[in-house]
């Protein structure tokens, strides 16, 4: 028996979200024999603080399967991706494209998943270019929404999306004015509005069973909406409805994802929040009337409604705002939706709907419910896939075809890679990121009267080796004392050249007008963790607690946290150098400055195994 072809789902949402065309498609393929993998959300934009709870949930859901991957039911699996949230981001899109395929390709390699269906919701950079790594026998891109228009943070995704239509060997969409635009981008365009699993809510229909008791104890009747309580929910109309039918009660099921006070504020709305998706039968059974109160915006012009033939199913009547969709629906199968523009409007509809509806009313509603259920939607793509596949097979027959594709792969890897390395050198090297990157390791205070003044020196903070940095630092330690900030120069340096340098040091000093009997010399420190320990023993013996810190601008973080941990009872004042040629740059940085920097995050690090800091 021959294998029915494995499927990668690129998702806009992630499997635990309310359950819409992306959970339904993806479990009726895999329970027809298919094998797919759901890839969670990997994002349209960045996250903000309302997001965190969905971070929280990702880095559960990781933790809960292996390596990200586990199996929600037989043949379908589900891989929760940790990827750098910055979707239109170079790099991030680098580093991202590099964990994530890593991480597929083992998987596939562990599962014998081979030259899978792409299937994506998702139009980002990053699924395109997981669709290009991937090779897929054939690309289906489904295009649900218009993500562009959705929030301020997704507009970048345009571009990206107009080379997938071109690209996709099939694409889908939801409405009307998504087919138009799509199919000015290629010529492969189907319009498949998301359906409702039609034998699930019939069945919930018959079965004689009453509605949830929540539901049940409300007063009727009962206007009913299921879903998402977003931003694209018209709060205010259905407030103002709510105020024009007082003896109604207009139950929300579903999570709110944004401010709903207008709605608390109404005592004959109830926000039931969201409940298991096998018992929104149950919930929609219960209602009177359903309504689709969405806003009229960029957005919604694209929009189907998915909940639209769940309420039909239960033969109930539907009152909806004036929609592209609802229109095109209504012209298709005559008129079964009320359709309202104003609060007054949809009051009205409302009553109209609750004198009640005759038997071939309901059956009408369960008629249209049917013609638009998953079954017939998912029988209809799948024989596009089909014969897609046939034309597809019988090109990769071809071996010069097959050769054809594997150099071009080889070819966009070399790409890649040369475009990688030129980006890194540019930020690197020709901006000011590092320095950016380097700001937390510069602590510095104005200095006051302390016991002694400590110069840390022998190059640590820059290329780790003792020269000219040390004279910027004694200089400053100089100024120091002349500015009658402390008696006394601790100097601290065990490097030895020709001659010790905290022995130079001490004959710089003495040139420069500070007394002998003011310099104490440490000389045997050869790291950051010695210079604190050494220097410290000798604050012990004279009794001096308080001091100003004097070393590299970029070395006084590590420096501080040493002192902190080691010598906790000293108060150390940060004055680091006022200038260091060292790391003396106009716009980008020297390979050295870039090792220095990297040298102290990594000793930070190293410190910290230590247990130093």
């Amino acid at each position: 028996m021959t294998r029915l072809p494995d499927i990668l789902c690129i998702s806009s949402i992630d499997w635990d979200f309310i359950w819409q065309g992306h959970q339904e498609i993806m479990s009726t393929l895999a329970s027809r024999g298919h094998r797919v993998l759901f890839v969670e959300n990997t994002g349209v934009r960045a996250p903000q603080m309302r997001d965190l709870p969905r971070v929280r949930q990702r880095i559960r859901n990781w933790w809960r399967g292996t390596k990200g991957f586990r199996q929600e039911r037989p043949s379908l699996f589900v891989y929760s991706p940790i990827v750098l949230p910055l979707p239109y981001s170079r790099v991030a899109r680098w580093i991202n494209r590099w964990l994530l395929l890593r991480a597929l390709k083992q998987w596939m390699r562990a599962t014998g998943f081979y030259r899978p269906i792409v299937w994506t919701f998702l139009p980002t950079p990053l699924a395109l270019d997981l669709i290009r790594e991937l090779d897929p026998h054939l690309t289906v891109y489904y295009c649900i929404d218009d993500l562009a228009s959705s929030s301020p943070g997704a507009r970048r995704i345009a571009a990206s999306e107009q080379r997938l239509f071109k690209e996709a060997d099939l694409v889908f969409v939801t409405s009307e004015r998504l087919r138009e635009r799509a199919a000015a981008c290629g010529a492969r365009v189907h319009l498949f509005p998301f359906g409702v699993n039609f034998d699930r809510f019939d069945a919930v229909r018959n079965d004689g069973t009453a509605a949830p008791e929540d539901l049940r104890v409300l007063p009727r009747p009962v206007v009913g909406y299921v879903g998402g309580l977003h931003q694209w929910v018209d709060q205010d109309l259905v407030a103002a409805v709510a105020d024009r039918l007082p003896g109604a009660t207009f139950a929300m099921v579903g999570p709110p994802q944004t401010d709903v006070t207008p709605l608390e504020r109404r005592a004959n709305v109830r926000l039931l929040g969201q409940r298991p998706h096998p018992e929104v039968p149950r919930y929609v059974k219960g209602f009177d009337v359903g309504i689709v109160p969405y806003r009229l915006a960029e957005y919604t012009a694209n929009v189907y409604p998915t909940k639209l033939n769940e309420y039909l199913v239960m033969g109930l009547p539907v009152v909806a705002t004036d929609l592209p969709e609802i229109r095109r629906f209504n012209r298709e199968h005559g008129d079964v939706v009320a359709v309202a523009a104003t609060p007054d409007e949809f009051a009205s509809a409302i009553r109209s709907a609750l004198n009640g509806s005759t038997p071939d009313e309901v059956a009408r509603r369960v008629s249209v419910a049917h013609a638009n259920s998953w079954e017939t939607r998912i029988d209809a793509m799948q024989a596009l896939i089909d014969e897609a596949l046939a034309r597809r097979e019988s090109t990769d027959q071809r071996w010069d075809a097959a050769l054809v594709r594997a150099y071009r792969r080889t070819r966009w890897r070399v790409v890649e890679a040369v475009l990688a390395v030129v980006a890194v050198y540019v930020l690197v090297f020709q901006t000011n990121a590092l320095w950016s990157a380097a700001d937390p390791l510069k602590i510095s205070e104005a200095p006051r009267r302390a016991d002694a003044i400590v110069v840390f020196a022998g190059g640590v903070g820059e290329s780790g080796r003792a020269g000219g940095g040390a004279q910027e630092r004694l200089k400053q330690a100089i100024d120091l004392y002349r500015g009658g900030y402390a008696r006394v120069l601790v100097l601290s340096s065990g490097y030895v050249y020709s001659f010790h340098e905290a022995e130079v040091m001490r004959a710089l000093a003495i040139d420069q007008g500070v007394p002998a009997s003011a310099i104490v010399l440490e000389q045997r420190a050869t790291n950051t963790y010695e210079n604190v320990t050494y220097v410290n023993a000798i604050l012990r013996e004279h009794r001096w607690s308080t001091i100003l810190l004097v070393s590299s601008p970029y070395h006084m973080r590590r420096a501080v946290l040493v002192w902190r941990k080691q010598a906790p009872d000293v108060s150390v004042v940060p004055t680091p150098a006022a200038s260091s040629q060292f790391y003396d740059h106009g716009r980008g940085a020297s390979l050295e400055q870039v090792s220095a920097i990297l040298q102290e995050y990594v000793a930070i690090l190293a410190y910290w195994r230590h247990g130093w800091i």
